[in-house]
C-alpha cells in the first residue's frame, strides 16, 4: 500500500503548480477492498478522485474509468502556473524547486557544480528548465525518510546538460540516473506462442 505521505506529497505539488489530477492505484493481488477504500477516502478528503486500476490483469479495460476521468479534466482546461521564470539563474531555479516543491530549507552544492551551472548559462543555456534527479520515495534525498518531510537540505552531487531536449539535470543525493541493466535483455524471451498470445512478458 502507498503511504499517506506519498499521496500528501502529490496533492501538495498539484496545488503548487495549479494542476488538477486524478489518482491511480494499481491494485496488487495482496491489496484488500478495505485498503482500497482507505485510499479512496483519503484522496476524496483532498478533492481528488481515486481509481482502482487493474490493467495488469485486464489490459485497457482495467483503466477505462481513469482514462475517461483524464479526458474530463483535460476538457476543463488547466490552471497550470510555473513556479519560476526562465530568467532566473539555474541555481536559483534549483533552489526554488527545492523550497517550493520539496519543502527543503536549503540546497547545497560544491563550487564545481555551481561553476558548471554558470558555464552553461554563459554558453546560452540559462533559460533551460531544471529536471531534478532524486529518490522517488521522499521529498528529501533520503529514501528512508518516506513521503513529504519538510525542513531538510537537498545536496546536489552533479549536473548534466541535455542540450537537445533543452533542460538541465541536477543529480541529488545518491540516486543513480540509469539503473543497471541485465546481461540478457528481456526482449530475447518475449515472443508469440502457438495460440497467438504474447509470451515472456512476466
Amino acid at each position: 500500500m502507498a503511504s499517506r505521505g506519498a499521496f500528501t506529497g502529490a496533492f501538495y505539488i498539484g496545488e503548487k503548480i495549479g494542476q488538477a489530477f486524478g489518482s491511480l492505484r494499481r491494485r496488487h493481488s495482496a491489496d484488500t477492498d478495505a485498503e482500497i477504500e482507505v485510499i479512496k477516502a483519503f484522496c476524496k478528503e483532498h478533492g481528488v478522485e481515486a481509481f482502482k486500476c487493474t490493467h495488469w490483469a485486464e489490459g485497457s479495460k482495467g483503466t477505462e474509468a481513469l482514462a475517461k476521468h483524464v479526458v474530463t479534466l483535460a476538457e476543463k482546461g488547466s490552471q497550470f502556473k510555473p513556479i519560476y521564470g526562465e530568467e532566473l539563474s539555474l541555481f536559483d531555479k534549483v533552489k526554488t524547486i527545492a523550497r517550493e516543491i520539496y519543502r527543503a530549507d536549503d540546497v547545497i552544492a560544491d563550487k564545481s557544480v555551481r561553476d558548471q551551472l554558470k558555464t552553461w548559462e554563459a554558453a546560452g543555456y540559462g533559460k533551460f528548465p531544471i529536471c531534478m534527479a532524486k529518490t522517488q520515495y521522499s521529498f528529501s534525498t533520503d529514501p528512508n525518510l518516506k513521503g513529504a518531510p519538510s525542513n531538510h537540505t537537498i545536496p546536489i552531487r552533479e549536473g548534466g546538460l541535455s542540450a537537445g531536449a533543452e533542460f538541465i539535470v541536477v543529480v541529488c543525493g545518491e540516486i543513480m540516473t540509469m539503473p543497471g541493466l541485465p546481461k540478457v535483455p528481456s526482449a530475447e524471451v518475449i515472443g508469440l506462442g502457438p495460440n497467438g498470445q504474447i509470451e515472456g512478458l512476466f
